[in-house]
């Protein structure tokens, strides 16, 4: 019963966020230059053009009218119309979405791999020279931005060692993407290194933790071993703030994909919010933030579940 109380509030939390996040969009869209009209039309439009559109998208009507159609719309699928692209906005996102989603899936897959063994090997080893470096290569990788890191991968595997094409994988569909395993090597990397630091430092806190509870001192006493201790007991304890920051770095992964995307070229979300971003294309830069917010909701809230899934001594009352 409380595990169902704890997930209805989780889940009525997350739709009033996302109620919120549809505010500011529909705000950002009426605080663009000379109104939604111009600001989508261009400055060329004519007072005519700007009245019939304005007349068309219910824009000459009360604001919680055009809130409450605007919200309609969302409903149905309906983000509205890429100028430069002639091409509706949920469909481009359609298009693109699942290719970014398999970038940052794969990005925080082979960061976790790493950062959870490094993290707790880290404090197994704490205060040991293997320590200290691995603590300074995490710190100079968390501070190296994302782009200035790129261009040394492709530096160095496609100039130096031609391992690795230079460009991430092209096409359509996402299959197509996923048939050229070898040029998705370098934008993972890319999109992984920072989440390596960031996560062995939470993994290695954590773990270093809970090595100094009484269970761990009581296991000890009774003579297990160290590794069979780490495994049984330490590792699944100290995944707990991992798996809780995991939903809030949802958004840093987007961030990020923005720009690897531009970097590698891989026609994801991230290279069609860059595009839309230089021709001021609105709608697209709305509808792309409208998703990504929608996501961040939702990746918290996955978060929490499976915190809680792992931990059962977070209680509902304490979410």
């Amino acid at each position: 019963m409380d595990t169902f109380l704890y997930l209805t509030r989780r889940i009525l939390q997350a739709l009033a966020v996302i109620l919120i996040v549809t505010v500011v969009v529909f705000c950002l869209l009426h605080a663009l230059p000379g109104g939604p009209a111009r600001g989508i039309l261009g400055p060329q439009a004519t007072a005519q053009q700007i009245a019939a559109f304005n007349h068309e998208q219910r824009l000459d009507q009360a604001l919680p009218v055009q809130y409450v159609h605007y919200l309609g719309t969302l409903l149905h699928g309906d983000l509205g119309t890429s100028y430069t692209l002639n091409e509706s906005v949920s469909t481009l996102i359609e298009q693109r979405l699942p290719k970014t989603l398999v970038l940052t899936v794969l990005s925080a897959f082979v960061g976790l791999l790493l950062a959870i063994p490094l993290g707790m090997w880290q404090a197994v080893r704490r205060n040991k020279p293997v320590d200290y470096v691995i603590t300074t290569l995490g710190f100079v990788a968390y501070a190296t931005p994302v782009y200035f890191l790129g261009l040394i991968l492709v530096l160095v595997f496609t100039q130096l060692l031609p391992w690795f094409p230079s460009q991430a994988p092209q096409g359509e569909t996402l299959g197509q993407v996923l048939s050229q395993p070898n040029a998705l090597v370098l934008p993972v990397v890319a999109g992984a290194a920072s989440m390596v630091a960031v996560f062995s430092r939470y993994m290695r806190a954590a773990t270093l933790e809970n090595l100094s509870e009484d269970y761990v001192r009581t296991a000890r006493a009774g003579g297990s071993r160290q590794g069979a201790i780490l495994r049984r007991h330490v590792f699944r304890n100290s995944l707990t703030p991992v798996v809780a920051m995991l939903g809030y770095y949802v958004p840093v992964l987007f961030g990020g994909a923005l720009v690897v995307e531009q970097l590698f070229n891989y026609p994801g979300m991230g290279l069609l919010f860059w595009s839309a971003a230089q021709s001021s294309d609105y709608p697209v830069l709305l509808g792309c933030v409208l998703v990504i917010s929608v996501a961040t909701v939702v990746g918290t809230l996955l978060a929490d579940i499976a915190q809680r899934l792992v931990d059962p001594r977070v209680k509902a009352g304490r979410a």
